[in-house]
């Protein structure tokens, strides 16, 4: 019995590791951040896809690093809020867990450019993302770094978690 006691104790802090970094940590705005020199209008959906295709072109490819902040690597929540902060001049928190939450609730067929998306990928693991359009988020993988993925892709669809608006 203890030795399945131990064993499950075992696989659930493997399991409990997500892709973002803990929530208690906050990256600085000057870490090599460049925060845009005034706030876009998220509503201007024409604007916020050529800055989020801009971003992209900026980091793609760049590898996957839990906790990462640079072009040495990047997570999932790093893109998120330097993308944010650099193209928008929008502050968001840094955590996927604590991104989960600002904003308000969109439903999936109502996305616009610049909506954060979010799935459950494991027990308490989940991931973040930025809707560009045609159903298809930029985001941080494990195996391809920085990318663009859809949502109808079979992983994706079936770990969709929500999404949120920031305005």
């Amino acid at each position: 019995m203890n030795k399945i006691k131990y064993l499950l104790i075992s696989v659930s802090c493997f399991v409990m590791v997500g892709c973002a970094s803990p929530a208690h940590y906050s990256a600085p705005a000057s870490n090599h951040i460049k925060p845009a020199k005034q706030r876009v209008n998220l509503d201007d959906t024409k604007k916020v896809k050529q800055l989020l295709k801009k971003e992209y072109a900026e980091w793609q490819s760049v590898r996957h690093s839990m906790g990462g902040m640079s072009k040495r690597g990047i997570d999932c929540s790093g893109y998120v809020y330097k993308s944010f902060l650099n193209r928008f001049g929008i502050e968001i928190p840094r955590s996927t867990e604590l991104q989960s939450e600002v904003g308000r609730p969109v439903k999936q067929a109502q996305l616009k450019p610049g909506d954060l998306v979010f799935f459950k990928t494991g027990l308490f693991k989940k991931h973040v993302g930025i809707y560009l359009e045609d159903r298809r988020f930029v985001h941080v993988s494990a195996s391809k770094g920085v990318t663009v993925s859809s949502l109808d892709n079979s992983y994706w669809a079936g770990n969709y978690w929500q999404a949120r608006r920031i305005r």
